[in-house]
């Protein structure tokens, strides 16, 4: 997981609902162009994040999801200007775990990256949050898919990050994890932070949805409703 400020340069589904956002964008985008091989991947007039909004990225595979996600964050270049009104936390297809850690060691490798202090209390908290309290001492490439992507959402967890960004995260994931999840998420949003997260499946508690499918870019960010009729 990268957690980091952006400026301008170049499971069981039972979750309280997420409030509506506030009028404050966290994170704008205008206009926003990812090229790559000489290809436009992701061409969009104005994206934007508000307080308290939880939006679903969908796509077909190879629409451009994973390169929008990766190019907000700062991972891929990109055309168009980018406002973030805090920090950036990005969770990939990878999970970004040290196999030969176990997961305690892996949260206290990465606290100490971002000069956080790693309190073992807090970093054992998180992993029993997540489920994995029990294999804490286990090194990480023992551990099945699901428990590593477990782990990374428990890094999300000790993020004081205000704009989670989000590729595929419910991969791997068996029902109690994603209901995990899904809290983790109505959570962050109803503190006031957004996130952006991409899937297959529909996400019924986001609030929105961007469509990168639809041939009209500079649309994307229709309701929830209208994206369903539009597909239909």
């Amino acid at each position: 997981m990268i957690a980091h400020p952006v400026s301008d340069p170049a499971s069981l589904s039972t979750s309280t609902p997420v409030q509506s956002p506030s009028a404050a964008n966290l994170l704008t985008a205008e206009p926003i162009t990812c090229v790559r091989d000489r290809r436009v991947v992701v061409s969009m007039a104005r994206l934007t994040l508000a307080a308290g909004e939880w939006v679903e990225l969908r796509g077909a595979n190879g629409s451009g999801k994973t390169t929008l996600l990766r190019a907000l964050c700062g991972l891929l270049p990109r055309e168009g200007k980018i406002q973030c009104r805090g920090r950036i936390a990005f969770v990939g297809h990878r999970n970004g775990n040290a196999g030969l850690l176990t997961p305690l060691e892996n949260l206290r490798w990465h606290r100490r990256l971002h000069d956080v202090p790693a309190v073992d209390a807090e970093l054992l908290d998180a992993l029993e949050h997540v489920g994995l309290l029990r294999v804490a001492a286990q090194p990480v490439q023992q551990l099945s898919q699901g428990q590593q992507r477990r782990l990374a959402l428990a890094r999300l967890l000790l993020s004081d990050a205000e704009v989670w960004l989000l590729d595929e995260p419910y991969a791997a994931l068996d029902v109690a994890a994603s209901g995990l999840l899904d809290e983790l998420l109505a959570a962050h949003c109803r503190k006031g932070g957004a996130a952006l997260v991409s899937s297959h499946s529909p996400l019924a508690l986001a609030n929105r949805v961007i469509d990168l499918s639809w041939d009209d870019f500079p649309s994307a960010g229709r309701t929830a409703a209208d994206s369903a009729q539009a597909i239909a």
